[in-house]
């Protein structure tokens, strides 16, 4: 008697589309982690102090050199979506604390490598993340035991805490300078509203000329517009300047449809010229009558009302960005007027002085002496227009950690010191999780451990030497405050070189690396649809120029 053959035998079944690839479990995992892997090591080598720089170089040819982390992933073309994860991980790390990319994203990268070692060990991707998980919640709980309260308005500490920031920069040279204005900057626009703290970091504007040299950046208390005022005939300097804001167009607009004026007469003519002049006048007096001698105008200046402008002695500036316009608003009081048939006194803003000044090859507006200072500029300066870039990034590292410790006042000791406490602490709790999540939760205190590693190595030290000396200063009273002086190679109290990050930071590299690693190891199948005809052409050609060269 024969056997039913089941229906489908023989029978090829195709689930994908032709040209589709699959590669799952296993092969699967490790090419993830491999990918993930290896660009947290090329970020590895710029993290502390004595990190290195990297050059990036776009399709125009324009170079960008910096060690900032969310740049750097950034302007990478990261390909393999694995590594894309850790590049959104880290940009979700800057837009929330603006500081701590490379953290997060070498984390990652740590408890990928202890996962892959578990995973040898036929320990199951499940089990790591579970001990992954347990572990983090853990070390939060550890991070606020040890973290300490800080007196926001204690200026000293908040300039340590944004000069630690700006220690692994390229302007190492002058942080003192930049952190002191960095902590001035934020304090000037804090505000509280029903209790809570907010700090907009939008209302401080960074202004970028080069020429002169880092040490010249300044904070001005009030705007500076990249325009130069719009006449010769216009004073250059105004005192006790009274501001309008002014949302629209100082010109007669021209008709939105096609109109044809059929002039037969030329007195007619000379009336159409003056009918426009008149209308000109008329604006430029509205705005005089409210007593304004400044005025700053969103949109375009007629010739012919910068010339009336200036007969009435008013300082005038065109096409200034909304986004100035409404910083303006903030620090001078004054209104933003879409009419100018509407403008009265009230809507005026202050300041004690408007002048032109000439910063570099360039004529800039400085508006400073403002009624309310809730908006304020820094110029940053530099030698090289590159220096100048670098010079903004760590800046706004060092405005985002003084943000951040406003928001939550609390701080920890960097230098490897966090990492090592918490590190020391989750051994010691491993064992009451017992089975093989204790183990996970061993590697998450190792992967912290290699975060330090990449410190040291940075520094030309001895990892395993360091490490072990670190870890023999935190069984001490007081232990937590000890981390690597990566310039002395000591074993040092970071409170008494006053090396310190805020808790916030921390706290969210480690939520970002652990949710990275946990996302990359629960992949257990990669399915990649196929290429479209134009994309294996360009291939095809990129293939063929290569060989060529």
């Amino acid at each position: 008697m024969s056997k039913a053959v089941p229906p489908t035998a023989g029978i090829p079944v195709l689930i994908l589309k032709e040209g589709s690839s699959r590669t799952y479990g296993s092969e699967a995992l490790r090419s993830n982690m491999t990918a993930a892997i290896a660009l947290a090591e090329m970020l590895r080598t710029t993290y502390g102090p004595k990190g290195m720089d990297k050059m990036l170089v776009d399709v125009l040819g324009e170079v960008t050199i910096t060690n900032d982390g969310a740049t750097i992933l950034d302007k990478m073309e990261v390909q393999h979506p694995a590594a894309k994860m850790l590049v959104q991980i880290a940009k979700g790390q800057d837009d929330e604390v603006g500081d701590g990319t490379k953290t997060s994203v070498i984390f990652a990268g740590e408890l990928l490598k202890a996962a892959s070692e578990l995973l040898e060990k036929d320990v199951h991707p499940t089990v790591i993340i579970n001990g992954y998980k347990i572990a983090l919640e853990q070390a939060l709980k550890f991070a606020d035991e040890i973290a300490k309260d800080i007196d926001t308005e204690d200026i000293e500490t908040m300039k340590k805490i944004a000069s630690t920031a700006l220690t692994s920069k390229a302007v190492h040279g002058v942080r003192e300078h930049l952190a002191e204005i960095a902590v001035k900057a934020v304090k000037q626009i804090v505000r509280e509203e029903n209790g809570e703290i907010f700090v907009d970091l939008d209302n401080i504007q960074i202004i970028k000329k080069h020429g002169g040299s880092l040490a010249d950046t300044k904070l001005i208390y009030g705007i500076v517009l990249d325009k130069e005022v719009v006449h010769p005939s216009m004073p250059r300097s105004v005192k006790d300047a009274k501001i309008a804001l002014i949302d629209a167009p100082l010109e007669v607009e021209k008709t939105e449809i096609d109109a044809e004026i059929r002039i037969s007469d030329p007195t007619l003519m000379r009336r159409f010229i003056e009918e426009k002049e008149n209308i000109l006048r008329d604006l430029v007096e509205k705005i005089a009558s409210v007593g304004a001698n400044v005025v700053i105008c969103q949109k375009g200046i007629d010739d012919v009302a910068q010339h009336f402008l200036a007969k009435k002695g008013i300082l005038a500036v065109r096409r200034v960005k909304r986004s100035d316009m409404e910083k303006l608003e903030r620090a001078t009081g004054g209104k933003i007027v879409t009419n100018i048939e509407d403008l009265t006194e009230n809507d005026l803003g202050y300041a004690e002085l408007v002048e032109e000044r000439k910063v570099g090859g360039d004529k800039m507006v400085f508006i400073e002496g403002t009624k309310n200072p809730k908006a304020v500029s820094i110029l940053v300066r530099g030698g090289l227009e590159r220096v100048v870039d670098e010079a903004e990034r760590s800046l706004r590292d060092a405005l985002s950690v003084v943000a951040d410790v406003i928001k939550l006042p609390k701080i920890v000791y960097g230098g490897g010191a966090f990492e090592a406490e918490i590190a020391k602490r989750l051994r010691e709790f491993a064992p009451s999780v017992g089975g093989k999540e204790q183990l996970a939760v061993e590697a998450f205190a190792k992967a912290l451990e290699g975060v330090i590693s990449a410190l040291i190595e940075n520094a030309g030290l001895d990892p395993v030497e360091k490490l072990s000396e670190l870890r023999k200063a935190h069984n001490q009273p007081d232990g937590h405050k000890f981390g690597v002086n990566v310039f002395t190679g000591e074993i040092a109290n970071m409170e008494e070189l006053g090396v310190i990050e805020p808790l916030a930071v921390k706290k969210n590299a480690l939520k970002a690396g652990t949710e990275a690693a946990t996302l990359i190891l629960r992949i257990d199948d990669v399915i990649a649809a196929s290429r479209t005809k134009e994309e294996e052409e360009e291939k095809g050609k990129k293939g063929t120029s290569e060989e060529e060269e």
